[in-house]
């Protein structure tokens, strides 16, 4: 390895521990201040960087949001990628296991996925990026995409009724958005409301039964 390329990989590796360093210290403050009252340069503090350093890395405090996002729409991806590619399942097992899945993506960090749901349910994107729109949208594709899987599978097992896989991608997707909002807004006015999972598991119940072949 040259000495050109040594440098540039050392580079490399030094912006990713820095843009590493700046998404833990926006998700520290996004949890105990709010995205709102968190600005930039309280990021920058806690950081123990300048302000200009964080607009190196982010557009803004929506873009620097939005990478946070990215990567909780990632590891969603991966799972249900992953459960759509289970081999010893049949797809009414996967409807099943999906219960789980889903309950525990929201356990993997409650917060940011609660703000997804709210950014793509508000005018939030339109302060983004055109590429971060770009990754955010391919990224909400390929969960819904894997969804659809699982239902076309049901259907040519013959397990499901012949539905339109993408539409039944898109119910589940509908009923864990609505069932995540909801439920954390009764949490805000009662901590101890902690309904989720069995929503969830009654709203897929539910789906399956509805689509179960005879």
């Amino acid at each position: 390895m040259g000495i050109a390329e040594r440098r540039e990989r050392e580079r490399d590796l030094q912006q990713k521990i820095r843009r590493k360093q700046i998404l833990d210290a926006a998700k520290r403050l996004f949890y105990e201040k709010g995205f709102s009252a968190t600005t930039i340069e309280d990021i920058a503090q806690e950081a123990e960087l300048s302000p200009a350093a964080i607009y190196l890395y982010f557009k803004n405090k929506d873009d620097l949001y939005a990478s946070l996002n990215l990567q909780l729409l990632e590891y969603l991806s991966q799972r249900l990628e992953g459960l759509y590619r289970e081999e010893g399942l049949n797809a009414e097992e996967k409807l099943e296991t999906l219960k789980d899945l889903l309950h525990d993506v929201f356990n993997f960090d409650p917060l940011i996925l609660i703000n997804l749901f709210h950014l793509q349910a508000s005018d939030g994107l339109k302060n983004l990026s055109p590429e971060r729109t770009n990754q955010l949208n391919k990224l909400a594709a390929r969960c819904l995409r894997s969804l659809a899987n699982i239902f076309e599978q049901g259907i040519t097992e013959g397990r499901f009724i012949d539905h339109n896989p993408i539409a039944l991608g898109d119910i589940i997707w509908i009923v864990f958005t609505g069932a995540v909002l909801w439920e954390e807004s009764k949490r805000m006015t009662d901590p101890r409301k902690d309904y989720l999972k069995q929503t969830l598991d009654l709203a897929i119940d539910i789906l399956g039964r509805g689509i179960k072949a005879e």
